[in-house]
């Protein structure tokens, strides 16, 4: 079971992006990084195609950031954390916060 999911509202805790929230576009686990939304920008200089109708110019995009760099944002305390997994009496395997034992998803 992994940590961070899509759709996880997460917080960079390193780089040029640190202390800001987002979430979380894409994981790219082969890499062991995610791509969050508005975060860690680029500029990237693309050619036009006329004959699939793609105009060129200058495209902002988001780059991946390692798993490291992030946390998952706690809505209880307000603040980053760290998840855990555990199983339920049913047999079912979910990710609680470690801080306070709140289930992230049920």
């Amino acid at each position: 079971m992994n940590n961070i999911k899509k759709g996880d509202e997460v917080v960079v805790l390193t780089g040029k992006d640190k202390g800001k929230r987002g979430v979380v576009l894409r994981v790219l686990r082969s890499k062991n990084k995610v791509v969050v939304e508005n975060m860690s920008m680029v500029k990237r200089h693309t050619k036009g195609n006329p004959m699939q109708g793609k105009p060129g110019g200058i495209i902002e995009k988001e780059m991946p950031i390692d798993l490291s760099n992030v946390a998952i944002w706690n809505p209880v305390s307000s603040k980053p954390d760290r998840v855990g997994t555990r199983k339920l009496e049913d047999g079912r395997k979910v990710r609680f916060f470690r801080s306070n034992n709140e289930v992230v998803d049920v």
